[in-house]
């Protein structure tokens, strides 16, 4: 893997797509920022969330952004920083839940993207492999994101698919 300024990992839940964006992040000399878009509603998540920031080590900074991503990207993206964002899928269903315009969001984010300093590495689920969901609200999302990984791919300078802990390099 080649450290370019913004690099995409898209694959399936569990697939390996953070280990391989951390070993992409650890790899290079910087502050590593995690830009974490999870939020902890039940035990399980809390639990995965503390395991996380165990597993990450203590050369990496958390900043929990659920919701204004693209601000937390505009503030830490910034040179001498590695920003880690994990995961666009959360953050997704964190703007569905609060009744923002993701479309709207999605236009900031590539914004602050855009105008980062430094590098930026971004992992999220695809969610478009499937059956079409059988309700609204599900293709809502499903359309939402898959939309918003369209925008990611064509902005990154490096885009790898991962299955099974295996990275494909589509870009």
């Amino acid at each position: 893997m080649t450290t370019n300024n913004v690099t995409f990992f898209l694959g399936g839940a569990r697939s390996g797509k953070s280990r391989l964006a951390q070993q992409l992040a650890e790899a290079q000399s910087g502050a590593l920022v995690y830009l974490a878009t999870g939020q902890a509603f039940d035990t399980e998540m809390a639990d995965r969330i503390q395991r996380h920031r165990a597993d990450r080590g203590p050369r990496w900074r958390t900043v929990d952004c659920p919701l204004d991503l693209p601000a937390a990207v505009g503030r830490e993206a910034i040179t001498g920083n590695i920003v880690l964002v994990d995961c666009l899928t959360l953050w997704s269903s964190n703007l569905l839940l609060a009744d923002a315009d993701a479309s709207a969001e999605a236009t900031d984010l590539l914004a602050a993207i855009g105008a980062a300093t430094g590098p930026i590495i971004l992992v999220s689920n695809e969610v478009g492999l499937g059956i079409v969901p059988d309700n609204a609200l599900a293709r809502r999302f499903r359309d939402d994101v898959g939309r918003l990984h369209q925008a990611i791919a064509a902005l990154a300078d490096t885009v790898h698919f991962v299955a099974a802990g295996l990275s494909l390099r589509l870009k």
